[in-house]
């Protein structure tokens, strides 16, 4: 049986990013299921709805687990166009008063842990 294209190229995608084999056969079960429950539409044509229509399937005519779904829900390839969103950095100020609190049999662990970044 000769594998789709996409589903090829997911596969390729995985590989060259050193994912698990175990990995990829288990995002392309859920890939190929995804793509079947929508009537075989490339999932470039379908949105978030319908994510949320397979997961609602999934737990209500499957009864699958909540980690299971979290798996399937790993589907959702657009998730990672999303802007990340920034780490907030501690001003002086902060970082004196947040050290200044830290109980002092643990300040010299604390300042290492801030000093190493």
């Amino acid at each position: 049986m000769s594998q789709s294209p996409f589903l090829a190229y997911i596969n390729e995608f995985m590989i060259t990013r050193r994912y698990a084999k175990r990995t990829i056969e288990t995002y392309l079960y859920w890939v190929k299921k995804y793509i079947l429950f929508h009537n075989k539409k490339h999932p470039s044509a379908l949105g978030e709805h319908d994510v949320g229509h397979f997961l609602t399937y999934l737990s209500a005519q499957n009864n699958v687990a909540p980690g299971t779904q979290a798996i399937a829900l790993n589907l959702d390839f657009n998730k990672s166009s999303q802007q990340a969103k920034l780490p907030r950095v501690l001003t002086q100020e902060e970082i004196t008063a947040l050290l200044n609190a830290v109980a002092a049999q643990y300040s010299l662990q604390a300042q290492l842990i801030y000093g190493s970044g």
